[in-house]
């Protein structure tokens, strides 16, 4: 009797370990990404868009422009990276218009750093991609930003 529940016990736990383990893919989640807007902004909107079809799972908080500033700098990231929305994914800051594929890479590659940025709102960028720019790309970087305030260009666009 004991052999058999001892035996139904490790079948149940090599059932869940077969479950939870990332070959099943029942247990892959979306990264959360948290985003301070403002609730009027178009371009932001589109940059959410962007980021739920390119895999992640955003909650939004609109507020105002001057608790969105407030808000960049308790996560520590300096006024001058400051674009239109702030953002927070597995404790890395995200500041603009950054694209999926560069918070892709830096959740990949883990730097010690406090996140990305695209200062501005550079035309072209995902989120001011749309039909009103008629396919206008300007060039821009995305910044990986340190957290003593230093910068280095993380990839060119």
């Amino acid at each position: 009797m004991q052999r058999r529940t001892l035996l139904h016990a490790a079948a149940a736990l090599l059932g869940t370990a077969f479950l939870a383990s990332p070959l099943s893919g029942l247990t892959q989640t979306k990264p959360l990404v948290e985003v301070w807007k403002t609730p009027t902004c178009g371009c932001c909107h589109d940059w959410v868009t962007h980021m739920e079809s390119n895999g992640f799972q955003v909650k939004t908080y609109d507020i105002s422009d001057a608790a969105k500033a407030a808000q960049r700098r308790q996560l520590g990231l300096a006024d001058k990276f400051g674009s239109c929305h702030t953002a927070l994914v597995d404790g890395y800051v995200l500041e603009g218009h950054v694209p999926a594929r560069e918070v892709r890479r830096l959740l990949k590659e883990r730097p010690k750093a406090l996140g990305l940025a695209v200062p501005g709102m550079p035309i072209g960028s995902p989120g001011m991609d749309g039909p009103a720019y008629a396919g206008r790309k300007d060039p821009y970087g995305v910044l990986l930003v340190q957290r003593g305030g230093g910068s280095s260009v993380y990839q060119s666009y």
